[in-house]
């Protein structure tokens, strides 16, 4: 991972410090000292203790990967996957909200509706896109997308990544829970077939709200909850501090939820995160949804509606 990319995390310190050192002797071996075995035996040393650690992660330590700053975003899946992509803006009631792209372009030849929330990655697209927390108008802006891409027979793909829903006073008094739940019942009534990814953060109705799919991927240190570990601790304990407890008991790993059947398959991500090589991780999750899309390619409009309908059922059947 080039030096300018590092960013690392609390629990990584064991793995600062291997790369740390791996900096010096490259330095040194740069003036001509003869210590190529050394470095070498440092990457690796470097490498085995990243591979061991991330076997091993916690439930809050897989949230701060699902949050860490240079994970790919939103936009970065569609820089990567989406040719001819054209944003549409506004739900044609209020305005338009940044927080949550949407438009229309071609996954590999073929027409796609793409819907994702975007976090920003810089102080100033952060503020922009809301951190990714979107307001009414974004979720009415999805359902426009997603009756446009239903009525031209187009696929929709969503991409989640959001704490959840902006819960601001001015969203709450332009309808956020109307707003979410008719984005809810937009994605259940599609006769198109539609894949959700989480990306990162799946965050209560802000991320369900979009990923209500036929297939529901994860990528392998996502989160997916119906409340964040600090709210639920602030709620549970009255004590914020006690996020990590609340993280380990809401079972929000990609593993858990894979065993309970709410999300059908994990994506795996490079060594280290999918921050360590987003290139290999766009790739890889283009692949499983080209695998999604083909799957159902045989299916008449009406069972994908059913199959996805069942799905849902089938869950709450399960863990009800």
């Amino acid at each position: 991972m080039p030096d300018s990319m590092r960013s690392y995390l609390d629990f990584e310190k064991s793995v600062a410090e291997l790369d740390s050192k791996v900096d010096e002797l490259r330095a040194l071996a740069a003036t001509g000292s003869d210590i190529g075995e050394e470095v070498s035996r440092i990457e690796d040393k470097a490498k085995a203790a990243l591979d061991e650690l991330y076997a091993n992660l916690t439930p809050w330590q897989k949230t701060q990967v699902a949050r860490h700053p240079l994970r790919p975003h939103c936009v970065d899946y569609v820089k990567g996957l989406i040719a001819e992509f054209t944003p549409l803006a506004g739900d044609r009631k209020f305005g338009d909200d940044e927080a949550l792209i949407g438009g229309f372009g071609r996954f590999r030849g073929e027409s796609i509706c793409v819907i994702g929330q975007e976090k920003g990655s810089t102080t100033e697209t952060r503020l922009k896109h809301n951190f990714g927390m979107a307001k009414p108008e974004g979720y009415r802006k999805a359902v426009r997308l997603m009756e446009m891409a239903d009525r031209f027979e187009i696929p929709v793909l969503s991409l989640v990544d959001t704490a959840g829903a902006y819960p601001g006073i001015g969203a709450e008094e332009r309808g956020q829970a109307e707003a979410i739940a008719r984005s809810t019942d937009a994605c259940l009534n599609l006769t198109v077939p539609n894949v959700a990814v989480i990306i990162g953060e799946g965050g209560s109705g802000g991320a369900i709200a979009i990923a209500t799919a036929n297939r529901v991927l994860m990528l392998e240190h996502a989160v997916y909850s119906v409340i964040s570990p600090e709210g639920a601790a602030s709620i549970l304990w009255r004590d914020a501090a006690k996020a990590q407890e609340a993280a380990t008991n809401l079972k929000i790993t990609a593993q858990d939820l894979h065993r309970f059947g709410v999300v059908d398959s994990i994506l795996k991500e490079p060594a280290g995160g999918a921050h360590r090589d987003p290139d290999a991780m766009i790739a890889s999750t283009g692949n499983a949804i080209a695998q999604a899309l083909n799957d159902m390619r045989s299916l008449d409009p009406s069972a994908i509606r059913n199959q996805r309908r069942q799905k849902f059922l089938d869950i709450g059947r399960r863990l009800g």
